[in-house]
């Protein structure tokens, strides 16, 4: 029920944005910034969790770990660059934001970029 937890957190933080918007808009950005960074945290503590099933799971079966650690950092790219983006978009800086959205896109590009060379690689070695 964490989802649930974190929708009752989400909305409430929307109400306190809406509410406190007409009178104080900058203090509408900091309830909007403090909710971002309290579901960050929650789920900070989900991707420790996931880590420690991961350790896990690679003591079981031998796993190159090389291609799990880019995935890893391939959901993490994606996860800060929506929320930085989100929050400079909350604050009205759509410019900004999009630049953000842009570098994570072609971060994630350059991380994905061995797997695929060893991808071809293999493919080359069933062809030849």
């Amino acid at each position: 029920m964490d989802v649930l937890k974190i929708a009752v957190l989400g909305i409430a933080g929307l109400f306190i944005c809406i509410l406190v918007k007409d009178a104080k808009p900058e203090f509408a950005l900091y309830a909007s910034l403090a909710t971002g960074v309290c579901i960050l945290l929650f789920a900070g503590g989900k991707l420790t969790y996931l880590m420690e099933m991961l350790d896990k799971l690679r003591s079981y079966v031998p796993l190159d770990t090389t291609y799990l650690n880019a995935l890893l950092k391939m959901v993490g790219i994606t996860y800060v660059g929506q929320f930085s983006a989100g929050i400079c978009k909350d604050a009205g800086y759509s410019s900004i934001a999009s630049q953000i959205e842009i570098f994570s896109r072609l971060s994630i590009l350059v991380l994905c970029m061995p797997v695929l060379t060893a991808l071809m690689e293999t493919i080359q070695s069933f062809l030849s």
